[in-house]
């Protein structure tokens, strides 16, 4: 295994870690805890992977509190007995949703150490933070404060911040504060401007942060490509996999201090470790960049809706959000996969901002320098991501 600093922190992390979201799971098998949760993770395997990790060299595990129903920390609180709690960083979140005092921050905390059976957790972040999160819920309730006083209390190591948001915001996030220790953002080769992207990857390392990678496949997409996509990967003559181009792109980097994967079953696990050990600063060629940059190309062109995200129609003067429906919709046609498109449309989408709240006003379509037909697109658009 390949290890790596964690920013200014002062010890050094594997290459891979090993995310907990995507714990294997039998949809047949359910136990029943409540109102509130229950839980289909095959625990047996799920502890199998993550001590087979370990045992090669993983270092890092990563889970939260809302992951598979709540149980992912408590399977991974299993999984890390006998020993292996002592040999790996432990990191999971606080999820700031369901803080409405500064009370709350204390509450969770105390319930996940309970969860992960530990009296300590090394990395505990502030989960999904964005502008309006930041300000409305970690400002409010002196959320730093309460991460300080976990600290001083022995119930964390090092603290920081995980993010969904765009450039201002995270800068605004990490300037703040002068004492995070590490943030984890959403990063792939497709997500380089996207979110916190390139430029927040760069700027938190220059604060000395470490820079934990989440979504290095984009939820598996990246991994399991269109045809026109694998022809362009299998034109560089390497026998490499997609997911194995996509990690090794993240880990010729300086800034990325470890990837985290969230592996299913214990053949991803072989295979995302072997990658790890070939893998590092310097190695990816000219060629491969060049590779990467066609793929990216390639995903790119297979969007429907040439829109930019210039933003010249905004705003809606119904409230749409055309952009960011354009943007999920090309999503199902550039990486064959509605699935991803049309949860985040139905759960995390403001319903006012939908596309069916278009009225055909043709507003937009004047200062549109794509002269795309918005108003045509829209009902197509609800239809796609609605599945109706």
């Amino acid at each position: 295994m390949k290890y790596r600093n964690f920013g200014k922190c002062g010890f050094q992390v594997s290459a891979l870690g090993f995310g907990t979201m995507r714990f294997p799971t039998d949809e047949k098998v359910s136990e029943n805890v409540g109102d509130r949760f229950s839980n289909n993770i095959v625990e047996p395997e799920a502890i199998r992977m993550i001590r087979y990790a370990i045992d090669h060299g993983v270092n890092y595990v990563d889970t939260a509190y809302g992951y598979h129903g709540g149980f992912s920390e408590v399977v991974t609180g299993k999984a890390l007995k006998d020993g292996y709690r002592e040999k790996v960083l432990l990191a999971t979140k606080s999820p700031i949703w369901f803080i409405e005092k500064p009370e709350d921050f204390d509450r969770l905390l105390d319930e996940q150490l309970k969860k992960l059976q530990t009296d300590v957790i090394d990395c505990y972040l502030l989960h999904s933070l964005s502008g309006d999160r930041w300000r409305d819920t970690v400002l409010k309730h002196d959320l730093i404060r309460k991460g300080e006083e976990a600290k001083k209390a022995g119930k964390i190591r090092y603290f920081g911040f995980s993010f969904h948001d765009g450039p201002a915001a995270f800068k605004e996030i990490v300037d703040y504060y002068d004492k995070w220790d590490f943030c984890q953002i959403q990063y792939n080769y497709m997500d380089i401007n996207n979110q916190a992207g390139v430029e927040g990857l760069k700027y938190a390392a220059s604060k000395g942060l470490a820079v934990v990678i989440m979504e290095p496949l984009l939820g598996g997409r990246l991994a399991n490509p269109p045809k026109d996509v694998l022809e362009v990967f299998k034109s560089s003559g390497k026998k490499d996999t997609p997911a194995s181009w996509a990690l090794k792109w993240l880990w010729d980097q300086p800034e990325v201090s470890v990837v985290l994967s969230g592996m299913s079953n214990m053949q991803q696990v072989m295979e995302n470790i072997e990658t790890a050990e070939n893998s590092g600063i310097g190695l990816f060629t000219k060629d491969d960049h060049e590779i990467i940059a066609k793929v990216r190309a390639c995903f790119e062109g297979r969007a429907s809706i040439p829109c930019t995200k210039c933003s010249y129609c905004m705003p809606c003067p119904n409230n749409v959000d055309i952009p960011g429906n354009f943007e999920l919709y090309n999503e199902i046609v550039i990486y064959d996969d509605p699935g991803t498109p049309r949860n985040s449309y139905k759960h995390f989408f403001d319903e006012d901002s939908k596309a069916y709240h278009c009225i055909g006003c043709r507003v937009c379509e004047e200062k549109c320098p794509q002269h795309i037909p918005i108003s045509e697109w829209m009902p197509e658009v609800h239809a796609a991501l609605s599945d109706e």
